[in-house]
């Protein structure tokens, strides 16, 4: 649990037309969602008509099985870097409480490497837009989630061969 001394904190400048596109997921912390040995996985975000953004996140999970989880987020026009998710079936999105706060918590300048969490310290990805990213770039990453209160202890880093996956 975080404390006021470490708590999340999203970025106070984003740009969200430059966010869009494919990030290959480079470490997470465990999801109940997600098998721990999922690999190839990535996130493909994109503008719908209405300014909400498409999410289309795929992997093969640990079955060798190619898998799509497709959502939807919308900015908060409070909040630079802060988004709120879901992954529910478009007829169920109405639903109160089922969107997640999705926070850019840090993003290089150029677009090219991105930490995202949630407030409560739960989820955390860390992105790039290439299958892999340097060693000591990447720790600092990582060093910007310890200070934000994140546990790393469980951080799973999955394989990432460079492609894309396809669904049938």
């Amino acid at each position: 649990m975080s404390s006021s001394r470490n708590a999340v904190q999203s970025v106070t400048e984003f740009d969200l037309a430059r966010y869009l596109g494919l990030w290959f997921e480079i470490g997470r912390l465990p999801l109940r969602f997600e098998d721990d040995g999922a690999r190839d996985v990535t996130a493909h975000y994109s503008l719908n008509d209405d300014g909400t953004v498409r999410v289309d996140n795929r992997c093969i999970d640990a079955s060798g099985d190619a898998v799509q989880a497709e959502g939807k987020a919308e900015a908060d026009p409070d909040h630079a870097g802060r988004l709120r998710v879901t992954f529910l079936p478009a007829a169920l999105q109405w639903i109160p409480f089922t969107e997640a706060d999705y926070w850019v918590l840090r993003i290089d300048s150029n677009y090219q490497h991105a930490l995202v969490g949630t407030p409560d310290n739960k989820h955390l990805w860390l992105l790039s837009r290439e299958p892999s990213m340097p060693a000591e770039l990447e720790q600092s990453f990582l060093s910007t989630a310890r200070m934000q209160g994140y546990n790393l202890d469980h951080w799973i880093r999955p394989e990432q061969s460079g492609s894309t996956v396809e669904i049938a």
